[in-house]
């Protein structure tokens, strides 16, 4: 990633090349969001049940076959003044026919994602915001937000550069509408 050789690196280009140069104990997950390197200690079993439920009900109840990818990073772009972004959801559904999970580069583009889903963590504004206005940015259709501490899930769609033109939320226990290519009622009644 290093710039031309008569180029000099800029600070965004030197961040990345410590970003990507990291070495994280397992478990943990190193983020670059929007110039801030973020690193998270493993999920809580919570957290991890309520991703469980939603992948279940994704792979088994989409009109779409989908394929799930619970560390499978992100590369979104640069807007505004936020640099280019790494991400990784806590989980990615992208249409199995595509097989976009494919290679070994831990990073991918986001085209042909569908959905990324997030439970919020100690540090609950990144999920509600930063990651939000990254993953519009990037052109990701739908956005699943599961939020521990106001006991809801939104669905953020119509991406328009920097957010998400649509929000639909509802309380644990009641259903949430996907639209295409899942086409289903998303139940929320085991998260409460």
């Amino acid at each position: 990633m290093s710039a031309m050789p008569h180029e000099p690196l800029t600070q965004a280009d030197i961040l990345l090349e410590g970003f990507l140069a990291l070495d994280t104990p397992e478990g943990f997950r190193a983020e670059l969001i929007e110039g801030e390197i973020v690193v998270t200690p493993p999920p809580d079993g919570d957290h991890e049940d309520y991703i469980g439920l939603i992948v279940d009900q994704v792979i088994r109840r989409s009109q779409t076959p989908m394929q799930f990818a619970g560390n499978k990073g992100l590369k979104l772009p640069s807007g505004g003044s936020c640099p280019k972004s790494h991400v990784i959801p806590d989980a990615t559904f992208a249409p199995l026919e595509l097989r976009l999970y494919r290679g070994a580069d831990p990073w991918m583009p986001c085209d042909g994602v569908e959905l990324v889903v997030e439970v919020t963590s100690r540090r609950a504004k990144i999920d509600r915001e930063v990651k939000r206005r990254c993953y519009a940015r990037g052109g990701i259709p739908l956005y699943l937000l599961v939020d521990r501490d106001e006991s809801s899930v939104t669905l953020f769609s119509e991406p328009e550069g920097e957010d998400y033109g649509q929000r639909c939320s509802v309380s644990f226990g009641k259903s949430l509408t996907l639209p295409e290519p899942f086409a289903f009622d998303l139940e929320t009644a085991a998260l409460t």
